[in-house]
């Protein structure tokens, strides 16, 4: 039961993190403080979550397209290890300029950690 719960949020999240990342992209663009190597990190995260919203955004049409993986297929355990690597990395760094105040502050801790919580979902109903 647990495990389905959460894999309902990671579905849920994998439909509303593109929302959020655009949202965070578009209040970075419109930020008016100049950068720091804090605010940079921040900036640096984000991307690094984006990647992987958009690696598993194409994940998803290329299992579609080409009609699925098969069970443990290497390409998709490469695939899901590429995305944890990508989150955990974004993660760290978003916790490291968690403590200056910018605009993506937020945004990155939320998108990178819900993109590591969508992989290792992905990976464990493997």
């Amino acid at each position: 039961m647990p495990i389905t719960a959460l894999s309902v949020f990671a579905s849920l999240s994998f439909l509303a993190l593109p929302l959020v990342m655009v949202w965070g992209w578009l209040r970075w663009v419109k930020r008016n403080e100049p950068s720091t190597l804090l605010s940079t990190l921040f900036v640096v995260g984000f991307g690094l979550a984006t990647t992987s919203e958009l690696l598993a955004i194409s994940m998803v049409l290329y299992a579609r397209i080409s009609g699925g993986f098969g069970f443990y297929d290497p390409v998709l355990m490469r695939i899901y290890a590429a995305g944890m690597m990508l989150s955990l990395v974004g993660l760290a760094l978003a916790v490291v300029g968690l403590w200056r105040a910018s605009p993506l502050r937020w945004h990155a801790i939320v998108c990178t950690a819900a993109t590591l919580l969508y992989w290792f979902l992905q990976a464990a109903n493997e």
